[in-house]
C-alpha cells in the first residue's frame, strides 16, 4: 500500500514542491497553489485534476477514486484511496498534478531529465 512517505519522496523530488502540514493534512505546494494533500488518517489523496474530467474517473473506478470533500468541488481537485493504487499509479498521479500547477517550460526540462 502507498504511503505518505512514497508521496513525498516522489513530490519532494519535483521542482518547485515545498511541503507544508496544514490542519493535520500533508500537502505539497508549488507557490501558493496545492496539488497534492495526504488526508491526516493517511488513507487517501486528494490531488490537482481537471474539474470537467473528475465525475468521469469517479464514475469509472469508484471503489478507487473519490468526489473531495464538498468545500472543495469548486477546485480542480479529486480524491483516491491508498489502498486502492500501487506506487508506480501514485507517482503518475502526483507528477500529473504538479504539471498542472508549473509552467510549461519547467515540467518539459524536468521530464526531459527524469524520463522514467
Amino acid at each position: 500500500m502507498v504511503t505518505v512517505e512514497d508521496v513525498r519522496r516522489v513530490a519532494l523530488s519535483l521542482p518547485r514542491t515545498e511541503e507544508r502540514l496544514v490542519r493535520d493534512h500533508v500537502k505539497f505546494y508549488v507557490g501558493r497553489i496545492v496539488y497534492v494533500a495526504v488526508s491526516p488518517d493517511e488513507t487517501s489523496m486528494g490531488f490537482g485534476f481537471p474539474k470537467e474530467e473528475r465525475a468521469a474517473l469517479v464514475a469509472a473506478e469508484p471503489e478507487k477514486f473519490h468526489m473531495p470533500a464538498r468545500s472543495d468541488l469548486r477546485y480542480n481537485w479529486v480524491c483516491v484511496w491508498f489502498a486502492a493504487i500501487d506506487a508506480a499509479e501514485m507517482r503518475e498521479l502526483v507528477i500529473d498534478a504538479w504539471r498542472m500547477v508549473v509552467p510549461k517550460r519547467v515540467a518539459a526540462a524536468h521530464l526531459r531529465e527524469h524520463p522514467s
